[in-house]
C-alpha cells in the first residue's frame, strides 16, 4: 500500500451543541480502513496513519461523518512533520506553560495582506499577541480565550476557515502522533 503516513485530522467547529461522539468515531474510521486511529477528546481531534494522500483521506473522513453523524463541517488535516514544524514556530516559547490560554489557529490558505491588517488594527491596545507563520496563527490572550475581545473575531476578520486548539491540546496530538509512528516502526 506504499508508505503510510501519519496525519492529525482535525474538525472544524466542535464543541458546544456540536459534538463528534469519539468512540463511535474511531470505529467508523476503523471499519473503513484507517489504522492506529487514536482519538482526543470530545473537540474532533484525530490521529491516523493511512497509505491515501491527505485529500483522499478528509474525502473518505467526510463522507463517514456525514453519512454516520450527520457532521458536514470543514476538516483539516496535517502530517505528523507539520505538525512538528507547528510547534517548532511557536513564536511565544515563553508562553508555553500556559497551555490553555496559547492557541494555535491553523488556516485553510494564507490570509491576505489586508486581512491580517485589519486583524491588526482590532488589536489595537488589547493585550491578546499573535502572529501568523506559514498557514497557523499563534494567539495568545492573557486573559484567556472566553475574555477577549479579539478571540470571536479571528475568522471573520481574516476572511479564511480556522480551526483552533488550545497549546495543550496541539502538544498531547504530537504525543498521540508520536506513539503511532513507533508503533509503525
Amino acid at each position: 500500500m506504499g508508505r503510510h503516513t501519519t496525519y492529525i485530522v482535525l474538525f472544524r467547529g466542535v464543541g458546544g451543541a456540536t459534538l463528534l461522539p469519539v468512540q463511535p468515531l474511531k470505529a467508523a474510521l476503523i471499519e473503513d480502513g484507517f489504522e492506529r486511529v487514536a482519538t482526543y477528546i470530545n473537540t474532533g481531534n484525530v490521529v491516523l496513519t493511512s497509505g491515501l494522500s491527505p485529500r483522499q483521506i478528509v474525502q473518505r473522513v467526510a463522507a463517514i461523518t456525514l453519512e454516520k453523524f450527520a457532521f458536514s463541517k470543514a476538516i483539516m488535516i496535517v502530517s505528523r512533520p507539520k505538525w512538528k514544524k507547528l510547534i517548532a514556530n511557536n513564536p511565544f516559547p515563553e508562553r508555553t506553560a500556559e497551555g490553555n490560554k496559547l492557541h494555535a489557529y491553523l488556516m485553510e490558505k494564507e490570509p491576505d495582506a489586508e486581512a491580517v491588517e485589519a486583524l491588526n488594527r482590532k488589536a489595537l491596545g488589547l493585550p491578546e499577541q499573535f502572529e501568523i507563520v506559514d498557514k497557523v496563527l499563534y494567539y495568545y490572550p492573557p486573559q484567556g480565550a472566553s475574555e477577549s475581545k479579539l478571540h470571536g473575531k479571528i475568522e471573520s476578520t481574516l476572511k479564511v476557515a480556522t480551526t483552533a486548539r488550545n497549546w495543550n491540546t496541539v502538544l498531547k496530538l504530537e504525543q498521540l502522533a508520536d506513539r503511532q509512528d513507533k508503533e509503525m516502526r
